[in-house]
């Protein structure tokens, strides 16, 4: 018995090891699989503006799904999730004025392509209906804005802050007291009505401007509102440093892996 236990042993020991070549090899896989994933998978995003309040803070790190209102694909497309853009969704996209190229900007889908919008004293009317939007927030002092609170029925000027683009295309789609969404477009607004520089101000977000839909919080930090203005090294260093001192204590745990919607 004691001669088989030692023959035992030594087929364990004689085992092969993992050599450097299959160790590189596995390494290179899961590191390929990470990139594929955070390429074309899901993407970080952080929150930068108040436009989002309460929905989204100033600070919220989310994950955005860039499969779901991705282009569907022949060879995988019955595998994967896709769906067409609905209105309430949340979606990130790249800012569709050519003065804001390369911006990503959220914001929630009001109105897809056919539908009629207007608003009347701060309530959105899509298709003649008013909505119940449980989720907007509202300052005191929203309704001192009338190009605001009464689109498109209030002319669009600089003075308001539209953008010139939108200033000279917005009367082509209005029909009656209505926007029109056109095919292939969407029209979005910031739940945090009062700050939101949305479609009221630059128009219509193309379809191939639409990176994803943000899933969830992973996580949310206590940043200033003006953070993301200051792009120089020593102030991105400077917060970077606060951060170090403060996660614990600035980190907004209640807000951690909370569904975005």
């Amino acid at each position: 018995m004691a001669k088989k236990d030692n023959q035992g042993k030594n087929e364990v020991e004689e085992k092969p090891r993992e050599t450097t070549v299959e160790f590189l090899a596995s390494l290179a896989a899961v590191l390929v699989t990470g990139l594929f994933i955070i390429t074309f998978v899901v993407q970080a995003f952080e929150i930068p503006s108040s436009s989002m309040e309460d929905t989204l803070l100033i600070g919220d790190h989310v994950f955005v799904n860039r499969i779901q209102f991705a282009p569907k694909t022949s060879w995988v497309g019955p595998l994967l999730p896709y769906r067409d853009v609905r209105r309430g969704d949340i979606v990130v996209f790249l800012h569709p004025d050519p003065h804001d190229a390369g911006t990503y900007v959220v914001k929630r889908i009001m109105g897809v392509p056919g539908d009629r919008i207007h608003l009347r004293n701060g309530v959105v009317y899509r298709n003649g209906e008013a909505l119940h939007e449980p989720y907007i927030l509202q300052d005191e002092d929203s309704g001192q804005d009338s190009y605001r609170n009464n689109f498109p029925a209030v002319p669009p000027s600089y003075e308001n802050g539209v953008y010139p683009n939108w200033i000279v295309d917005l009367a082509s789609h209005i029909q009656g007291e209505d926007l029109v969404v056109p095919p292939g477009h969407y029209f979005a607004m910031g739940d945090h009505r009062a700050v939101s520089l949305d479609s009221r101000y630059w128009g219509f977000i193309p379809q191939e401007n639409v990176i994803g839909r943000p899933m969830f919080i992973y996580w949310s930090f206590e940043t200033p509102s003006n953070q993301y203005h200051k792009t120089d090294l020593g102030d991105r260093i400077g917060f970077l440093a606060h951060v170090v001192l403060h996660f614990f204590d600035e980190t907004r745990w209640r807000r951690t892996l909370k569904v975005v919607r």
